[in-house]
Order: structure tokens, then sequence, then C-alpha cells
């Protein structure tokens, strides 16, 4: 049997206090799997990552394995936590986004869930619609998922 993963999208909503709903297919297959405790971050300040900590965790431990000296792994770093806050799916099935990332990705009201693989992503809906329009996939992006067999 295929183990259910965090796939395909869904329209949501972020209430007033910054609280974003988590659609309930999503929330069952996180809770299920890894439990309520998540690491809400951004790497790029476009859109926010909702990390079920387990998988947080692991990530955690690939960086750690890059040597500290690196230029790469700091910057990663200072935006991940600058970003970034920990925070439980609450009995209502809602997680607190940061102020400063609901700020800077336009993060309000009505949001789009894209679910991609062991975590979620949190667009602000007119900017995930101008993202499918301006980065298409290219035959140069197809070449390449065919060397990994896609």
């Amino acid at each position: 049997m295929v183990e259910p993963v965090l796939m395909g999208h869904s329209p949501a909503k972020v209430d007033e206090k910054g609280r974003l709903k988590i659609p309930s297919s999503f929330r069952k297959i996180i809770e299920d799997k890894f439990g309520s405790d998540c690491f809400i971050t951004s790497m790029d300040g476009e859109r926010a990552l909702i990390y079920p900590m387990p998988v947080w965790y692991e990530f955690q431990g690939r960086i750690s394995k890059v040597p500290s000296t690196s230029t790469a792994r700091t910057k990663l770093l200072e935006k991940v936590n600058y970003f970034g806050q920990v925070g439980t799916i609450d009995a209502q099935g809602r997680v607190l986004i940061p102020t400063i990332l609901r700020n800077v990705a336009g993060i309000a009201e009505d949001v789009v869930v894209i679910g991609n693989t062991d975590h979620l992503i949190v667009w602000n809906g007119e900017k995930i619609q101008q993202r499918m329009t301006e980065t298409p996939l290219t035959n140069d992006d197809w070449k390449e998922l065919e060397l990994h067999g896609v």
C-alpha cells in the first residue's frame, strides 16, 4: 500500500489573527503521520512553508552536515529563522502564520495551500496565479526531469 502524501491544492482562509485554517484533507495526513507540531517559515519571503516538526528536524539534520563556514548555509539559516516560528495545529485545525511572513508574502484572508509531499506551501492567491503564468515548465525542465526518471 502506498503511504499517503500531501498533494494537490485547496483554497483556504487566514483569519484576522493570522491563523490559517488548514484544509481537512491535509490536516488529517499531517496529524496522523506526524502529529500537530509544525515549523512555519519561508526560504524566500514569497510563500509560507509549513513543515511537520519531524520533517523539519530531518531537514535540519541535512543542513547540519553542511560546514558551518558555508555562506549558503548561513544565508539559508538566516532566512528560515528570520521568517520561522514553531507552531501547533489547534483543535480547530488552525496554525498561526508568523506576522513578518504574513506581511512580506501577502498571506492574508484568501490563500492557496499546496501539498508538497511532506509539507505545505501557502501562497497569496494572486501571487501563485502570477507564478503559474510566468514560470511554465520548459523543454529544458522536462529534459532535466527525464534524467531523474520522471
